[in-house]
């Protein structure tokens, strides 16, 4: 409802709640129980119903605080029942994909899961602060601009918006190859996470992190079927891309592991990016064939030059980052401090190689 009205900031600062509701489980309600992992669940809980009270006074001064009545008969009703239970589907292909990694990776070595795990996690930070965000902002416009029949603005706050993915998409995928054993080491690699479970974590990283323009695309793509009450498209594009993340995690894994090279977790990550690249593909295919969106001109040559930035960038950083063995020499502040470094030198050089080419703020301003 919020996000409807083009009020971002409360639902954004939501999710903040159960970070927090986690680590205060964590640390005061875990002692309490014989099986401590059981506070994490209580956390959650908690974490919910934080998250649903802390939005009901800003949906009360707006007079929209929904007051449940049950109206079956109700058309809204009937046709939202309709459209949600594929846009469910759909907004979860990547999510499948991760589940059904980690049931094929139990059957890998152990600390397979874990792996996984940890690298996912990283990738899915630029994904919500990029895909995500951009999507939810984006729906509510696209929905009016549909509602008004105003097929060049809904075009172009498409092409917006993949202009703003690949400015800062291609960019943290280099970053996140570039970075990916200093970033796992600087935040995760203490106590029972060892320097092997960060090379093992840094391939899955590289893996997961390559798709990520590609997972960012899919968050920004899906808008522009769903604001067209069309949630049907995006679910014969999911489980094509579900039942391909299946097939080439059996032609990559399987051969990995049987002739026992290390790190077969890796091409389970692999395979979530190719089919994640597909998916994408095949929605961005079928919004210019439905004639839904047109790119405009200002892309021509912007790409080249996003992508020759961000390899000045990514070259910058394997130059100057230290090798592996030295971050784990080295205490966490002396960690962060170089990784900090890092980042603030590969913002630097992906900047100025932008201007450098040529590339100015209008080439990514919207209309």
């Amino acid at each position: 409802i919020l996000n409807s009205l083009g009020r971002f900031a409360v639902p954004a600062f939501t999710p903040v709640f159960l970070n927090l509701s986690l680590i205060a489980a964590t640390l005061w309600i875990a002692p309490w129980f014989a099986e401590p992992i059981t506070a994490l669940a209580w956390g959650v809980f908690i974490a919910g119903a934080v998250q649903l009270a802390f939005q009901v006074p800003f949906l009360y001064k707006l007079n929209l605080l929904p007051r449940p009545r049950l109206r079956r008969a109700h058309e809204g009703v009937r046709r939202i029942m309709r459209l949600m239970l594929p846009a469910l589907f759909g907004s979860s292909v990547v999510q499948i994909n991760v589940l059904f990694n980690t049931l094929i990776a139990s059957f890998l070595v152990v600390g397979s899961i874990s792996w996984l795990y940890a690298s996912d996690r990283f990738v899915e930070l630029p994904l919500a602060l990029l895909g995500v965000a951009t999507g939810t902002v984006i729906l509510p416009r696209l929905s009016q601009q549909h509602a008004r029949r105003s097929e060049r603005d809904f075009s172009q706050t498409i092409d917006w918006a993949l202009r703003m993915s690949v400015l800062v998409a291609i960019p943290a995928t280099l970053a996140l190859i570039a970075l990916a054993g200093p970033i796992l080491t600087t935040l995760i690699q203490y106590h029972e996470f060892t320097i092997w479970d960060t090379r093992m974590s840094a391939m899955s990283l590289i893996a997961y992190g390559s798709g990520l323009p590609a997972f960012v695309f899919v968050k920004v793509l899906a808008p522009g079927f769903y604001a067209r009450q069309d949630t049907v498209t995006p679910v014969r594009i999911g489980i094509i891309a579900v039942l391909t993340n299946m097939v080439l995690n059996v032609i990559i894994v399987a051969p990995w592991a049987y002739f026992g090279v290390p790190g077969p977790h890796a091409g389970l990550a692999m395979g979530t990016t190719l089919s994640a690249y597909l998916n994408a593909g095949l929605l961005y295919r079928k919004l210019r064939h439905d004639d839904v969106y047109r790119p405009q001109a200002r892309w021509r040559g912007l790409t080249f030059k996003v992508i020759a930035a961000a390899f000045i960038m990514g070259a910058a950083l394997f130059a100057f980052s230290p090798a592996l063995s030295q971050w784990s020499d080295w205490h966490a502040f002396q960690r962060a401090l170089n990784l900090a470094g890092l980042i603030t030198l590969g913002s630097i050089t992906y900047l100025l190689a932008l201007l450098a080419l040529g590339v100015r703020p209008r080439h990514f301003a919207a209309g």
